[in-house]
């Protein structure tokens, strides 16, 4: 549904149907951000690429949970935690046998809900950070909608990357597996902060942060090293205090335990 004309003065540019908009962000993503940025807002250009993210996730969780070797592999870790847990006096045996119901409880509800804060969390959110470095900082003229259009349409590369790593995941027997880095580590651990790094190099967030940033040196008209300085600046920005917070509730939580 159009809702919102784009700034006055700006000529239309001429209209790419939607299909051709999802296909062509993987082959010339210029022309499509082109084809948006004069056109009125679109709200399909955010939300169908999050409805296929949604449906694609749950029927890859679907075949992902229903993989032996998956379930092995989270039933160990759930264990291994535990054992910890009862080992340092934290968990009681009957605690942690109802830790182990709860856990998995927990998995079921993150297969349903991952794909569902990916889908329409992340363009509502990066719309944001784009619409502040485009529109306010580099004066690109453009509504905060047009630039949640912008990280929909860029977010329509998750669909490749779920089936990619769902074919992973089935092929190696590792629930971490991705199309990155993490295919190097062994045994992967999720407390471990080196194997965490690893998982976030990989080629889809590369790929979508490439995106986003020939999508806002589009809108704002200026080269895409500039705009790609502020895209790559502000996740590495972000993921640095996220980064920093996860390993600060870390040495609470031993500090606590020690105590």
């Amino acid at each position: 549904m159009d809702t919102e004309l784009t700034p006055a003065g700006s000529e239309p540019a001429p209209e790419m149907p939607l299909a051709s908009r999802l296909a062509n962000v993987f082959a010339a993503p210029g022309e499509v951000f082109d084809a948006i940025r004069t056109r009125p807002v679109s709200t399909a250009n955010w939300l169908v690429p999050a409805l296929l993210i949604i449906v694609l996730g749950w029927l890859s969780a679907a075949v992902i949970f229903n993989q032996d070797s998956v379930r092995q592999q989270l039933s160990e870790m759930t264990e291994k935690g535990l054992e910890k847990q009862i080992a340092s006096g934290k968990l009681t045996q009957e605690q942690a046998d109802k830790a182990r119901d709860v856990s998995a409880v927990i998995f079921k509800i993150s297969a349903v809900a991952v794909p569902v804060l990916t889908a329409i969390v992340v363009p509502f959110w990066w719309g944001l950070l784009l619409w502040l470095a485009g529109a306010k900082a580099m004066h690109g003229g453009f509504s905060y909608m047009k630039a949640v259009e912008l990280a929909g349409l860029a977010n329509i590369i998750l669909v490749l990357d779920t089936i990619v790593r769902t074919l992973l995941i089935v092929v190696t027997g590792n629930l971490f597996a991705g199309p990155g880095l993490v295919l190097l580590v062994k045994d992967y651990d999720p407390q471990n902060a080196v194997h965490g790094l690893l998982a976030m190099a990989n080629a889809t967030l590369l790929w979508i942060l490439i995106l986003r940033s020939i999508g806002l040196a589009r809108f704002c008209r200026v080269t895409f090293v500039k705009a790609a300085v502020w895209v790559f600046g502000m996740w590495a920005t972000f993921t640095a205090l996220l980064f920093g917070f996860g390993q600060f509730m870390k040495m609470l939580g031993k500090a606590a335990g020690g105590g």
